[in-house]
C-alpha cells in the first residue's frame, strides 16, 4: 500500500507521496512514486502512483520510452492535460492486459493501480486528474480540489477541515504533510521518505521538489507541534455530560 495526495489550488499545485512498498512483513522496500515529465518554459507534468508496483513501474517506463519518439503521442508532445489523462489511461489498460494475460484463469494477482496526473501545459491552466485502473478518469474542481490514492482514510479528515481552492500553497503543503503524518502513525504500509513538490501557476519549473526523511528538521517540528496541539485542545474540551 502507499499514500499519495495532490491538490489543485488557485495559485498552483501541491503533491506529496510516500515511498514504501510492502510485499509482506519481511519484504519492505523503498520506491519513488512521484514522477515528473518536464520541458522548461513549456510544460510540467507530475504523475503519482499507487497499486501493483510492477504495473506502475511498467507504465512509467513506457511513458518515458515513448517520449523518445516524437512521431507518437507522449507526455512531451500532448496538447492538453486531458490528452495526457487519456494517454495515461490507455497505457494503464495496455500494461494490465499484457501482464494479466497469463493470469486469466487463476485470478490470484491484482494488477490494478491508481494514478494521479497533474500539472500545466503552456496555453492552458492548471489541471489535475485521477486515473482509475480501468483507464477512465475524473478531474479536480473548485469544489473538490484534491485527490488521494492508496491508503487515504487516515489523512483525509485534516484535508477536509483545512483545504479550500484558495488555500495558499505553503499552507496546503503543511496540510499535506500533516495528512501524511496521520497516515504514517496509523498504517505501517505507508512509510518515509516522502517525495513532495510545489508547483506555482505559470512557472513551468521543477525547482520546488524535496525529499523528506525521518530527520528532516521542519517535518519533525510540525509532527511534534501537531501532536501536542491535538492533546492540548483535547484537554480543553468541556467535561462529559450526556444526560439531557
Amino acid at each position: 500500500m502507499t499514500y499519495c495526495v495532490a491538490m489543485r489550488l488557485s495559485s498552483g499545485l501541491v503533491f506529496a507521496a510516500d515511498s514504501r512498498t510492502n510485499a509482506g512483513v519481511d519484504h519492505i522496500s523503498t520506491f519513488r512514486k512521484l514522477h515528473v515529465f518536464h520541458q522548461e518554459g513549456e510544460r510540467t507534468l507530475v504523475i503519482q502512483s499507487a497499486g501493483n508496483l510492477a504495473t506502475t513501474q511498467s507504465i512509467i517506463s513506457l511513458l518515458h520510452r515513448r517520449c523518445l519518439d516524437s512521431a507518437q503521442a507522449n507526455m512531451l508532445n500532448i496538447r492538453s492535460l486531458y490528452d495526457g489523462a487519456t494517454l495515461l489511461g490507455e497505457t494503464i489498460r495496455e500494461v494490465i492486459l499484457r501482464d494479466s494475460a497469463d493470469q486469466q484463469n487463476s485470478g490470484s494477482t491484482d494488477f490494478g493501480c491508481n494514478l494521479i496526473l497533474g500539472g500545466q501545459i503552456k496555453g492552458e491552466g492548471l489541471r489535475l486528474f485521477h486515473v482509475y485502473p480501468q483507464g477512465n478518469f475524473i478531474e479536480a474542481t473548485h469544489d473538490t480540489p484534491y485527490f488521494q490514492i492508496g491508503e487515504s482514510k487516515y489523512g483525509k479528515p485534516i484535508i477536509d477541515r483545512v483545504l479550500t481552492y484558495d488555500t495558499p500553497l505553503d499552507q496546503a503543503m503543511q496540510c499535506a504533510l500533516i495528512s501524511m503524518d496521520s497516515t504514517l502513525r496509523s498504517n505501517l504500509s505507508v512509510g518515509l521518505p516522502l517525495d513532495v513538490m510545489i508547483y506555482e501557476n505559470d512557472s513551468f519549473t521543477v525547482d520546488q521538489q524535496y525529499r523528506i526523511t525521518e530527520d528532516h528538521p521542519y517535518f519533525s517540528v510540525i509532527r511534534k507541534g501537531w501532536g501536542e496541539g491535538l492533546l492540548s485542545i483535547f484537554a480543553q474540551l468541556p467535561p462529559l455530560e450526556l444526560k439531557e
